[in-house]
């Protein structure tokens, strides 16, 4: 491959990754549908222009190592500690029957028994690239789901490095499958103990001290060294280049820094990603899925339902509420590049035939095309499942608690916002009672004294055990706008004459929140900015009566929306 030739192949890769994001997001879809598609225009299944895949497969593996890096850098080390447990032995569990689901399905559609097995493990594995990529578009990557999800998936890339060493060990000779399988470990092993201690200690003082350099360009060089260099180590290692992106961001994550390491590696992340999607676009033959349009239906039927539903009620196992159990189960509804990984292993080695092998990509592709919109549409159905489901033990207050509840505050949710809520509450010892969907929190909440429901206060059944018609007011610090909706509607059927206040991040959503009746909306960004423009004012010497007069008046307007089209 020459020089020219990748310039060409990113030039038209990113020029119809360009046009098909463009259009997707113009459509109100998500942008990874528009580069996928972008991908079949230019691949070698559809007349015109025809791009090398090979050439673009490199571009794309850099994408996937910025991307991968980048969520390692958001993911806390400790976060993922805690869902360790969780995620290790929910993932292994949902791996090994969605292995089996497939050998089945298999041999019964004709399939040799290995070309079976190649089938289930690529169903069995969840895209983190697509996986970052929906929770990041839709704000989510840092909600309790989001990252059990994102755990959930480290396991399966995890299980990956073992499924490829023991099928390409079957297709081969069976009688080394013991030995490879040591060696696979005993590599594992080595990287992590060379990376974990190292990077833990060298790294961040690494970073540090370049910092102190104050050359940005410096700086951003040994952000995509160290994301770049880390990958490629891993790949020595028999660990996959996503893998070993994605932990060193787990430690560099550890850093002071690493919200600055974040924000720089985004653009190259975001450029270089939408490659990656292009490259899935080019492998699909959209003449063999409509030939084969039952076997494709059949394939994604089995990624989104089966493999969503059994990651739903394994989440659920743990004692999960309802709504973070769909919703990790509907982010993680999908196939991406360690599956095209076992899918090429299985062609590469004879074992899938041409038929097979192009059905696996028609079907993964179509489960990425569709995850954007499938986790969109979750939401609804969990709350159709948690009003028909009776609260579980930690939904359900004691009688002396529930009597005690009068011209007591609701406040529905404990996050970051509802925190300090709560504590400001706790602190004047007023009466209140929290509605909190993480397990942790409500144990913590009940050890020390506070009346505390597991569960997502969206639900009738749960909201009803607040005794809502004696509260005197309902605190809304929820960032889902479609739970804040349905959790109003409710309260003003039980208590008209209820004083609410919630959160929004929209204009258009604090509107229509005032219609229903809420008493105050506080929208994040628009007080932030408030509070931004009173301290800017006060610097040019503005007078303090003087500027909050401004910042009150600059409020109502834009409460009302006039103030949008005088900014732009």
């Amino acid at each position: 491959m020459t020089g020219t030739d990748l310039l060409s192949n990113l030039v038209a890769s990113l020029t119809a990754a360009l046009i098909g994001g463009w259009l997707a997001v113009r459509l109100g879809q998500s942008a990874i549908l528009g580069y996928i598609v972008a991908g079949m225009a230019i691949g070698p299944s559809t007349p015109g222009f025809v791009g090398d895949p090979r050439a673009v497969e490199v571009l794309a593996d850099i994408g996937i190592i910025f991307l991968m890096f980048a969520i390692g850098v958001q993911f806390s080390l400790s976060e993922l500690v805690s869902f360790g447990r969780v995620a290790l032995a929910g993932a292994l569990t949902q791996v090994v029957l969605t292995l089996g689901a497939g050998y089945l399905i298999g041999t019964a559609l004709g399939w040799g028994g290995l070309e079976a097995l190649f089938f289930g493990a690529v169903l069995s594995n969840s895209s983190s690239t697509v996986l970052g990529k929906v929770l990041d578009e839709r704000g989510e990557a840092d909600s309790e789901h989001g990252r059990l999800a994102l755990a959930w998936s480290a396991v399966q890339d995890l299980t990956t490095i073992v499924l490829v060493v023991v099928l390409g060990t079957l297709a081969t000779s069976r009688e080394q499958l013991g030995p490879q399988l040591a060696l696979a470990a005993v590599k594992a092993l080595l990287f992590l103990a060379a990376l974990v201690p190292l990077g833990a200690r060298a790294l961040p003082w690494l970073f540090e001290r370049t910092a102190l350099l104050r050359s940005r360009e410096v700086f951003v060089l040994l952000v995509a060294s160290v994301a770049l260099l880390t990958a490629y180590l891993a790949s020595w290692f028999g660990l996959s280049l996503a893998l070993g992106a994605f932990l060193a961001g787990l430690v560099v994550g550890e850093s002071d820094l690493s919200h600055q390491i974040l924000g720089e590696v985004m653009p190259v992340r975001d450029l270089f990603a939408a490659l990656f999607f292009v490259s899935v676009g080019m492998l699909v033959d959209p003449a063999f899925g409509l030939a084969n349009l039952g076997l494709v239906v059949l394939v994604v039927a089995l990624i989104l339902g089966f493999k969503g539903a059994l990651c739903a009620l394994l989440v659920g196992a743990a004692r999960y509420p309802v709504r973070v159990a769909v919703l990790a189960g509907g982010a993680l509804a999908q196939c991406g590049e360690f599956s095209f990984l076992l899918a090429r292993l299985g062609a590469e080695l004879h074992v899938l035939s041409p038929a097979v092998f192009s059905l696996l990509l028609a079907g993964a592709a179509v489960s990425i095309v569709l995850a954007p919109g499938l986790h969109a549409a979750a939401p609804q159905v969990a709350a159709r499942l948690e009003r028909r489901l009776p609260p579980g033990p930690l939904g359900v207050l004691a009688r002396p608690e529930r009597h005690q509840l009068r011209g007591h505050a609701i406040l529905c949710g404990h996050g970051r916002v509802g925190r300090v809520i709560a504590a400001t509450l706790r602190q004047r010892g007023l009466p209140f009672v929290v509605v909190e969907q993480d397990p942790r929190h409500v144990r913590h909440l009940r050890a020390v004294g506070i009346p505390a429901l597991l569960g997502n206060a969206a639900n009738p059944l749960l909201l009803d055990q607040t005794n809502l018609e004696q509260a005197r007011v309902l605190i809304v610090a929820l960032p889902d706008p479609l739970a804040t909706r349905q959790i109003v509607d409710h309260a003003r059927q039980r208590n008209p004459d209820l004083d609410i206040v919630a959160r929004t991040h929209s204009t258009v959503e604090a509107a229509f929140l005032l219609q229903r009746g809420v008493s105050e909306v506080v929208h994040g960004e628009l007080e932030l900015a408030l509070e931004m423009t009173r301290h800017t004012l006060r610097r040019f010497g503005v007078g303090a009566l003087e500027a909050l007069a401004l910042v009150q008046g600059l409020r109502a307007r834009l409460e009302h929306g006039a103030a949008e089209e005088e900014l732009g």
